[in-house]
């Protein structure tokens, strides 16, 4: 009786990728949706904060005709909305 090799050996003498490159060298940019998922905002509300004349900038970098986000980025977006948020109060 012949087994099947099997497909996916895991060995132990090799490191996974994601641990050997560095990460800051090799960030992977989200598009529009992702952006919009990590936000939990739709993708129109990231379209409008990319705008020229919007009041809010969400940090981008276009790439010919596309729109990418660095995830690091849009962290520190949001950290820096927390403090506002904050100092506001609450609203009745």
């Amino acid at each position: 009786m012949n087994r099947a090799p099997e497909l996916l050996s895991l060995r132990s003498d090799v490191e996974p990728l994601r641990d050997t490159v560095d990460s800051s060298a090799g960030a992977e940019l989200l598009t529009v949706r992702d952006a919009a998922r990590m936000l939990n905002v739709t993708v129109s509300w990231v379209y409008e904060h990319t705008r020229g004349d919007a009041d809010d900038r969400l940090p981008f970098v276009k790439l010919g005709k596309y729109i990418r986000f660095d995830h690091r980025d849009l962290r520190a977006y949001v950290d820096a909305k927390r403090p506002a948020a904050r100092a506001g109060g609450r609203r009745r």
